[in-house]
């Protein structure tokens, strides 16, 4: 199957995806703004990133019910409220209502994330396609846009505020009215739910947590190694993100053609060795322009490692679990956003940053053994 036709046949989340992806790229390019307006360290300033970690993993536990109650307009009214969420951050007056406006921000972030991801699950296995990676790639589609945007919107001199409300505009005008879609309800067996998949799901989770925890850092604190360790300019800086998102792109969009020809549990294995060792070349570069070919292996490898643990929790665990099952794996994977920002703040204000894109190296490849122990666990059919 064409990538062109799982974005068709995902096109109603993919644009959710996609909505998510500008306003984090977008945010991420403007971290080191952020982070001078607030005036702290950056072991503080890590822990303060712990707002939108609190909110991700809150909103992980309520997602299901959520998703119930708002139906065929889930991702859409989830879409609204994180599009208009991001105006608190950026007018935060000070370190505690930032952590606070973090907060809501992850929220609304958390409960669309599970809602699309389910979406896409239930059209997977409806279409008994693979469609998790092209989904994940309009993802990073919308980042890469949104980094690239924040880019020349800091040259231009424009503030976070407005940068991200006219992304808030694009969102909610073009994005928001294609989203709508039924959710795909499995009654329980007559028998009762079964046994709750409790393995399958922490294997999946840690193969997420992995890929998330890595891919979070990267994208808060790219834009700072570039420009502080490296000497770089702040579009030289923009280009840290924004390389991780082009570069995931393409890994995702490939990782959708890869995911119709190999088991997903060696393209993870692969994928993580790839990661790892990008991860050490952006830590250890002389200057920006090879610390833009790490973060490039870097997103090529880490861009298909949480698409297909998501993809493998779908299709390992009974109909009736499905969203049970991605939004308590996700719940693993978003709590990468409780350690990513304390280690890598920590971590830099202790040892520098090249020590700390050290850490996520090691971080990415612990992957590897969970998804060698899923590779012994068979599939559940589709339903």
């Amino acid at each position: 199957m064409s990538v062109l036709t799982a974005v068709r046949l995902s096109a109603r989340p993919s644009a959710a995806f996609a909505s998510l992806g500008l306003f984090w790229g977008c945010w991420a390019a403007y971290v080191p703004v952020v982070k001078a307006g607030l005036g702290v360290s950056d072991g503080t300033f890590g822990l303060l990133l712990l707002g939108s970690a609190c909110g991700l993993v809150s909103a992980m536990w309520i997602a299901p019910r959520t998703d119930r109650a708002l139906g065929a307009r889930a991702m859409q009214v989830l879409a609204l409220a994180f599009a208009v969420a991001w105006v608190l951050p950026t007018m935060a007056p000070g370190a505690l209502p930032f952590f606070l406006a973090l907060v809501v921000v992850g929220l609304c972030s958390g409960l669309l994330d599970v809602t699309m991801n389910s979406r896409v699950s239930e059209l997977e296995a409806a279409h008994g396609r693979s469609l998790m990676n092209g989904a994940h790639g309009m993802f990073s589609v919308g980042y890469t846009v949104g980094a690239l945007f924040a880019g020349f919107a800091r040259e231009g001199g424009l503030p976070p505020f407005l940068a991200l409300a006219c992304v808030a505009g694009f969102v909610i005008l073009v994005l928001v009215p294609l989203m709508r879609q039924e959710p795909h309800v499995v009654p329980h067996p007559a028998a009762g739910r079964g046994d709750y998949p409790l393995v399958p799901i922490l294997l999946c989770g840690g193969v997420v947590m992995a890929a998330f925890m890595t891919e979070a850092a990267t994208e808060a604190w790219s834009a700072l190694h570039v420009e502080r360790t490296l000497g770089g300019r702040a579009a030289e800086g923009a280009l840290g993100p924004a390389m991780l998102g082009i570069t995931m792109s393409i890994g995702r969009f490939g990782g959708q053609v890869v995911a119709e020809r190999l088991r997903e549990v060696g393209v993870v294995v692969g994928a993580s060795a790839l990661a790892a060792l990008g991860a050490l070349v952006a830590a250890w570069a002389p200057g920006p322009l090879v610390a833009y070919l790490g973060f490039g292996m870097f997103g090529l490898g880490v861009s298909v490692i949480g698409p297909m643990g998501l993809a493998l929790v779908g299709k390992m665990v009974p109909a009736h679990f499905r969203t049970e099952a991605i939004s308590r794996a996700a719940v693993m994977g978003f709590s990468g956003f409780f350690f990513a920002p304390v280690i890598m703040g920590l971590v830099s204000q202790g040892f520098g940053l090249r020590w700390a894109f050290t850490c996520v190296a090691v971080l990415v490849a612990c992957a590897i053994p969970l998804a060698l122990a899923l590779a012994r666990r068979p599939a559940m059919q589709p339903a």
